[in-house]
């Protein structure tokens, strides 16, 4: 399994819109990102998270490049952010 982790720097009066973007594109992920299992939003005080699940990284990789991340997420997210996300993937053991 791995994860795709990413995180976003959002001010809170944007979060609302951003959460939005999150429920608008949560079950195409979850239908049509090849290996996907899960994908969780996590608000902090200082951040909003995304933590995707996959079976594979090179699953987590495909997603990253796929148009519903790239065109559909990204163009949806990119107004609201305040800094570039932070992504990571990671592998389990």
């Amino acid at each position: 399994m791995a994860y795709l982790q990413i995180t976003l720097q959002v001010d809170p009066a944007h979060r609302a819109a951003a959460a939005g973007v999150y429920e608008k594109y949560r079950q195409p992920f979850l239908d049509t990102a090849p290996g996907a299992l899960s994908k969780e939003l996590l608000v902090r005080d200082e951040d909003v998270q995304v933590l995707h699940g996959f079976r594979s990284v090179a699953d987590a990789r495909t997603y990253l490049a796929s148009e519903l991340f790239t065109r559909d997420v990204v163009g949806g997210l990119a107004p609201l952010l305040e800094a570039d996300p932070d992504v990571r993937v990671y592998d389990t053991v």
